[in-house]
């Protein structure tokens, strides 16, 4: 049986390898955790058109002016006698033009 006598100190050798290498994986975790930080700072929202066109729209219902119901009365009452008198071609151009504008 033949002895090594050049590499009795290979286990603290081996050991010191060991270390280093878990070090440099230790290193790299906290280099991956810095890196994922840096992600999560550029991280970014972004409304699309949609959400804000709803924005808008909710805000001008909330400004609307609420119904008045004495026109309202009025309206019924001259339908129901037969005054109120309808308009067709203009009917026709006020529904062509809001069906032009939701385009």
């Amino acid at each position: 049986m033949a002895i090594n006598i050049n590499n009795l100190n290979a286990n603290n050798q081996v050991k010191q390898n060991l270390e280093q290498q878990s070090k440099v994986k230790s290193d790299g975790a906290q280099a991956a955790s810095t890196e994922q930080a840096k992600l999560a700072r550029q991280d970014s929202v972004s409304i699309t058109p949609q959400a804000k066109q709803l924005t808008e729209l909710q805000k001008k219902a909330a400004d609307a002016p609420v119904m008045d119901q004495k026109k309202i009365e009025k309206l019924k009452m001259a339908i129901s006698s037969g005054e109120y008198k309808v308009n067709p071609e203009k009917l026709a151009a006020s529904i062509s033009n809001f069906e032009f504008n939701l385009l």
